[in-house]
C-alpha cells in the first residue's frame, strides 16, 4: 500500500516537472511553471498526509 502512495506521489511531481520543462521554454513561461510545480507539490503533500491520517484510524 505504501509503495502505492509513493508512486502515485512521484508521478504527479515528474509529471509536473516534465510539463514546467516545456513551459519555460515559452514566453511567459516561468509563472506558469512555478504554479504548476506548486500545485503538484501540494497534491502530493496532501496525498501523503490523507494516506497518513487514514493509517492511523485504522491503527
Amino acid at each position: 500500500m505504501e509503495q502505492e502512495r509513493y508512486k502515485k506521489m512521484y508521478a504527479i511531481v515528474c509529471g509536473a516537472a516534465s510539463e514546467a520543462i516545456d513551459l519555460l521554454s515559452k514566453a511567459g513561461g516561468i509563472l506558469q511553471a512555478k504554479v504548476l510545480l506548486e500545485t503538484a507539490l501540494l497534491s502530493a503533500e496532501e496525498l501523503y498526509l490523507s494516506d497518513s491520517e487514514a493509517g492511523q484510524e485504522t491503527a
